[in-house]
């Protein structure tokens, strides 16, 4: 059986819909926020209508086997600084476990952006009885919007080393 699920997390970020969206262009800003858990990572990324992107890692958790984790998705739907639609796989050793349709709403609100994140996933292949199969796919995302949240702050400007020798700064 495969199971059907929606979820829908709105936030506010705090920068203009032109950053939120460059975050998810730009391949060096997404590598900030966009991972998938474990080493020994690849990814592949082409922003534009029928690009997408690919990802692949390697997660061992405590007590277990390793997992070889994959994910492929490809945009459908690149609306300038306002929407993402796209669908993705994730497979896990080999087997698809779900796909999913994304659509990503950018609104401008005052200071900064509402992002609506909408996934409707279809679960072909569950975790034990399926029963934490959305959860665990809905805190996942709430961990990837997090990172995105952080990815969009001020970086700190990098200080000198500090000599080993003084103690002081260069």
């Amino acid at each position: 059986m495969v199971r059907h699920d929606t979820f829908t997390i709105s936030r506010h970020l705090d920068v203009p819909p032109g950053e939120v969206f460059t975050a998810f262009a730009d391949t060096t800003i997404r590598r900030r926020w966009f991972r998938l858990p474990g080493h020994a990572a690849s990814y592949e990324h082409d922003f534009r209508v029928g690009g997408g992107e690919t990802a692949r890692s390697t997660y061992t958790g405590l007590d277990t086997a390793p997992e070889r984790l994959e994910y492929r998705s490809r945009y459908i739907d690149i609306t300038g600084d306002r929407r993402i639609v796209y669908g993705y796989e994730a497979i896990i050793d080999d087997q698809l476990r779900w796909t999913s349709l994304v659509t990503v709403q950018l609104d401008a609100e005052t200071h900064g952006t509402r992002l609506h994140w909408t996934e409707q996933a279809a679960f072909v292949r569950y975790t034990g009885d399926g029963g934490t199969d959305l959860a665990h796919l809905r805190g996942a995302t709430v961990l990837r919007l997090n990172g995105l949240d952080a990815a969009l702050q001020p970086r700190p400007p990098r200080r000198p080393p500090v000599d080993v020798r003084t103690g002081l700064r260069d």
